[in-house]
């Protein structure tokens, strides 16, 4: 088939090597321009940019596909397909209509569950059993198409954005070509979307970053999982900012502790219901550090209070602390 892939971050890219690779001819590569990076804010090619130059593939990065001249070239591709995923611009209709087939959607989430921008740090952060990924035919609503083909993977106390990106990605790659497989020989089949179960994974903001030791321990726990690397889960301590890179529940009988007292030696703290175990962790502008060895360069005793910023304070809790 004739394809129009649209697609920008990594998590996009093996999707477009399985198309090639099943013999798909991808007749343009829509992506984001080059942005400014690194401390020298020289401008980088996305992560598709640079696989289709590889490959030999054009590239095209409008900044808007609502004009009629950016309509018109793509139109010009003659594509049977349009295949998007994790583009970043809203397709209006002229261009959902412009291929034979319209556009389909590698979407990173089991849908309706979590349409919208963050569905995996939301998966995680909410403490779904189960993440995956949909194949969907596109309409003009956000993330709201006919579902085509889906897949999913169990979600564990172990599971992180990184990990749940990369099995997610590679996934979404194996059901785009089964998809089209489908496709080409008449039997793919379209269901349209329940009304039933429909959540949205609103896009993570640095706000949402800070932990409220007042929240239960798997609560906080999932969040630090969820927002790795970014915007990366933090709390204040000495006039500073430190990042939280890695922990894990540990039980603990609150009786009269107050959330966010140090509890031991191995940097434990106690939260709204059980504790949660520091295992890594970053000061500002420094290497990542275990806990031990943090602990180590630092006169931090059993006892001290960690606490929570007064914008936190004022937040209404966002979890059920008797579930």
């Amino acid at each position: 088939m004739r394809l129009i892939f649209m697609g920008t971050p990594a998590f996009s890219v093996p999707a477009l090597e399985a198309l090639i690779q099943a013999g798909h001819k991808i007749v343009a590569v829509y992506c984001q321009p080059p942005r400014p990076a690194n401390r020298g804010h020289k401008l980088q090619a996305c992560a598709v940019e640079e696989a289709a130059h590889a490959r030999g593939l054009p590239v095209y990065h409008p900044k808007t596909l609502r004009h009629e001249d950016a309509q018109d070239v793509f139109r010009s591709h003659g594509a049977d397909l349009g295949v998007v995923v994790a583009y970043g611009l809203i397709l209006p209709k002229a261009i959902l209509d412009a291929p034979t087939h319209g556009c389909i959607n590698i979407h990173a989430s089991l849908l309706p569950r979590w349409r919208g921008a963050a569905p995996l740090q939301r998966a995680i952060q909410a403490g779904d059993a189960r993440a995956g990924v949909t194949t969907m035919q596109m309409d003009e609503g956000l993330d709201t198409g006919d579902m085509l083909l889906w897949d999913s993977i169990p979600l564990t106390a172990e599971t992180t954005t990184p990990l749940l990106h990369d099995a997610l990605s590679h996934m979404g790659a194996r059901l785009i070509v089964d998809t089209l497989n489908q496709l080409k020989t008449g039997t793919l089949i379209r269901h349209p979307q329940p009304e039933e179960g429909v959540t949205y994974a609103h896009k993570i903001s640095k706000e949402e970053a800070e932990l409220d030791w007042r929240a239960p321990a798997d609560v906080l726990a999932r969040q630090i999982r969820a927002f790795t690397p970014w915007p990366g889960t933090f709390f204040h301590w000495n006039g500073e900012t430190i990042k939280v890179l890695e922990a894990q529940v540990v039980p603990f009988t609150q009786k009269t502790t107050r959330p966010g007292t140090l509890l031991d030696s191995d940097f434990t703290i106690c939260c709204g219901r059980d504790a949660i175990a520091i295992k890594r962790l970053q000061r500002p502008g420094k290497a990542p550090l275990s806990a031990r060895d943090f602990l180590n360069g630092v006169n931090l005793p059993v006892g001290t209070g960690f606490e929570i910023s007064s914008i936190l304070q004022e937040k209404e809790p966002l979890w059920d602390a008797t579930s």
